[in-house]
């Protein structure tokens, strides 16, 4: 039983540390490489580095990224 409590506890403290760390943007552009430009400047300003988890082009180029610190 104290097994698995002292998991649980992990569990929570691992999903609570990893959402003050990572935070989810999305940014528009004409072009793919300019919104990853624009994502790469967000990451700079906020002293963090990203990850692309999805993109689309339509008649805008649309990118969502996670920042990481």
């Amino acid at each position: 039983m104290k097994t698995i409590k002292t998991f649980v506890a992990v569990a929570a403290l691992t999903l609570i540390s990893f959402g003050i760390f990572a935070q989810s943007i999305t940014v528009t552009a004409s072009t793919l490489d300019a919104a990853e430009a624009k994502v790469a400047a967000q990451a700079k300003d906020a002293g963090a580095s990203y990850k692309i988890t999805g993109a689309r082009v339509d008649n805008r180029a649309y990118v969502s990224a996670e920042l990481i610190k």
